[in-house]
């Protein structure tokens, strides 16, 4: 077998292994390209390799897509986890989304529960279903997180102290997972590590902005 051949064969395969593990979309347009290859080559040129090559990258992208279908149509989620799906989890695969949901557990909290605490380690990740927590910096209130809102989210990926204290302002029902295995988590799935980069690039700006807004309307920082 030349050289020219066996680099051929070697396109071949690295494009096999990127139907197996690329995302979706790239996905679905190498199974197109391989299924248009595979038709030009049992009606034109006949070439055996190309041939058994596509069909193989083919049959791994139908194979993978399928999985991802199946699962993502079998995915079922409460009424609370449907509010993160509508957000932070917004634009995440539902079947990612329900693995990530299922690493977590729903607590009840109570008035003055600390979820973080100023300048110390950020130990979980947590979304807020219900109820209200203060957000104090300085001694100071800041902010008020509300349901629907992320807290840890601005520190748990760079592993910094926490900004903020957040403590609740009365009973309320809560999703979290702990720091270590969120962050091994996302290492694991670098396709939802992304995605959820951008989304906690959002929650943090609209936080700064309503921290701002909170402040202002106190008269501003001592």
């Amino acid at each position: 077998m030349d050289t020219g051949t066996l680099t051929l064969q070697l396109s071949y395969a690295l494009l096999l292994l990127a139907a197996i593990t690329s995302r979706r979309l790239p996905r679905l347009f190498l199974g197109l390209s391989a299924a248009v290859a595979l038709t030009h080559a049992l009606v034109w040129s006949g070439d055996a390799a190309t041939i058994a090559w596509m069909a193989l990258v083919l049959a791994a992208c139908a194979v993978v897509l399928g999985r991802d279908l199946i699962a993502t149509m079998g995915a079922r989620f409460s009424a609370d986890e449907e509010a993160m799906l509508a957000g932070f989890l917004s634009g995440v695969p539902r079947h990612l989304a329900r693995h990530l949901i299922d690493r977590g557990v729903w607590v009840n909290g109570s008035i003055g529960d600390e979820i973080t605490r100023e300048g110390e380690r950020v130990e979980r990740l947590v979304f807020l279903g219900s109820g209200e927590a203060l957000v104090i910096s300085d001694g100071r209130q800041v902010a008020t997180c509300r349901p629907g809102d992320l807290i840890g989210d601005a520190t748990i990926l760079t592993r910094e102290p926490a900004t903020a204290t957040v403590m609740l302002a009365g009973p309320a029902r809560f999703w979290c997972v702990g720091a270590d295995d969120f962050r091994a988590y996302l290492a694991a799935n670098p396709e939802l590590a992304g995605l959820m980069e951008r989304s906690f690039a959002r929650t943090v700006r609209a936080k700064l902005h309503a921290s701002n807004r909170t402040i202002a309307a106190a008269g501003g920082v001592a």
